[in-house]
């Protein structure tokens, strides 16, 4: 088990990763300072590697210039963080739940996963998916 300081830090790098490349809008930089050489991507839409990243999340923003992430709760485990995001494409967008799954060595993230889902109008339950 990781001691709490690296499950911390651990989470801020990967929060502060996720917001660099969507939010600011800065995926290169993001993927140079954050991203491991052998990243390894299971969304069956993004190649392996910083480039696919990259490219990936560049045409998103040109497709939804006004695009935009609120991450809504990071979780630490060992080397994995998870995190539960809000994706919007405008500003009346209901948006995307996103859960996000990074591995993580060294301080680089080397593994991603994710699972979407779209926010409906309304719960059946009432309550907001965040």
């Amino acid at each position: 088990m990781s001691a709490p300081s690296v499950l911390y830090d651990n989470k801020r790098l990967v929060t502060e990763f996720y917001e660099l490349a969507i939010n600011q809008r800065k995926p290169a930089e993001a993927a140079r300072k954050y991203i491991e050489l052998s990243y390894r991507q299971h969304n069956p839409e993004v190649a392996d590697g910083p480039d696919g990243f990259v490219q990936f999340i560049s045409e998103m923003q040109k497709k939804h210039p006004q695009l935009r992430v609120v991450i809504s709760k990071a979780l630490a485990d060992d080397d994995l963080v998870a995190l539960h995001v809000h994706l919007t494409r405008e500003p009346n967008d209901p948006g995307l739940a996103i859960a996000e799954l990074f591995r993580l060595k060294n301080g680089k993230l080397i593994e991603h996963w994710d699972v979407v889902q779209p926010v409906p109008e309304k719960t059946a339950s009432g309550n907001s998916m965040f």
